[in-house]
């Protein structure tokens, strides 16, 4: 465990939470290779619920096995584990202790015409099965959004009680938002605000684009040039308390090694706490994705 100054002052800014909810949030920013650094790198494996399996792990057939994951994780030396309940049980006794995880608490699939969520997991069940936190999927704009936001509240309220962290997936989609809007630099930070507004302990949002969505907000942005990629980090890290909340940046579907280099350097440069990339690695024959969670550990490290 590497407790550094950098992770005292981050505990520091949650200033509600019982030494219990601070010990979890603390495991996952002291262990691996980024253990004190005050950045992270977590494995999400979510994609069987919400791509189906063939999408997900045919590309990698050594990836429909959840221990794969599991393994993945600690070989590399990140930082957490994230997955719905049963991928978490397959593995659990097996990898007890080695990693943190975070039990994805809701999930959706392909098929759904509404967006929205199923609640798939517990509190409970994530106290049974050792983790360090649960993990939820918001989507602001939807019609239902405001029932997704009563869920968390009412299990987040019960994580922090039995001293778990949060951490809220927050996305942007449907309602009156277009596509590109979904991605839009106002909507993103919104997004990512809304987060922070609801409890949550980590955020996880998409890298946002240039593109201003919202007309009542294009006066806010008026003079300021956000072209750059770090630019727009830095804007979604302030409007989660002005750096008060860790955020984390989704590593989106699958890219070239190149562009997942650039992001987490952009992510680095404009304050953001690190990546949770789960296609762009496990969707890649093993050692090319070890080599490449490696380079990223160099990059947020500032080695290179």
């Amino acid at each position: 465990m590497t407790f550094t100054p950098i992770v005292r002052d981050i505990l520091s800014k949650y200033e509600s939470d019982n030494p219990g909810t601070k010990a979890n949030l603390a495991r996952m920013l002291t262990h691996g290779q980024l253990g004190g650094t005050g950045k992270m790198i977590i494995l999400p494996v979510d994609q069987g619920f919400e791509h189906g399996p063939a999408r997900s792990f045919a590309v990698n057939p050594d990836a429909y096995d959840p221990h794969y994951h599991y393994q993945l994780a600690i070989d590399a030396g990140l930082s957490a584990y994230a997955a719905p309940l049963g991928m978490l049980e397959a593995g659990a006794a097996t990898f007890a202790g080695q990693i943190p995880t975070i039990l994805k608490v809701n999930s959706s699939n392909s098929w759904a015409t509404g967006v929205n969520q199923a609640v798939t997991g517990t509190v409970d069940d994530a106290l049974r099965l050792g983790c360090a936190a649960i993990g939820f999927t918001i989507y602001p704009g939807a019609d239902d959004v405001f029932e997704m936001m009563e869920e968390i509240q009412e299990l987040s309220a019960e994580a922090k009680a039995v001293g778990l962290a949060t951490v809220i997936w927050s996305y942007p989609r449907g309602g009156k938002l277009s596509k590109n809007g979904e991605l839009a630099l106002d909507v993103g930070a919104y997004a990512a605000h809304i987060a922070a507004l609801l409890g949550a302990h980590v955020i996880k949002v998409k890298l946002p684009t240039a593109h201003i969505e919202q007309a009542d907000a294009q006066r806010s942005y008026e003079g300021r040039d956000f072209a750059a990629q770090a630019d727009r980090v830095r804007h979604v890290v302030q409007s989660c308390f002005s750096g008060r909340r860790i955020v984390v940046f989704s590593g989106g579907a699958a890219k070239g090694a190149d562009a997942v280099y650039q992001d987490a350097r952009d992510i680095r440069d404009g304050g953001g706490n690190g990546s949770i990339i789960g296609r762009n690695t496990f969707q890649r024959p093993r050692q090319e994705a070890l080599d490449m969670l490696a380079r990223l550990v160099r990059i947020y490290k500032g080695e290179e």
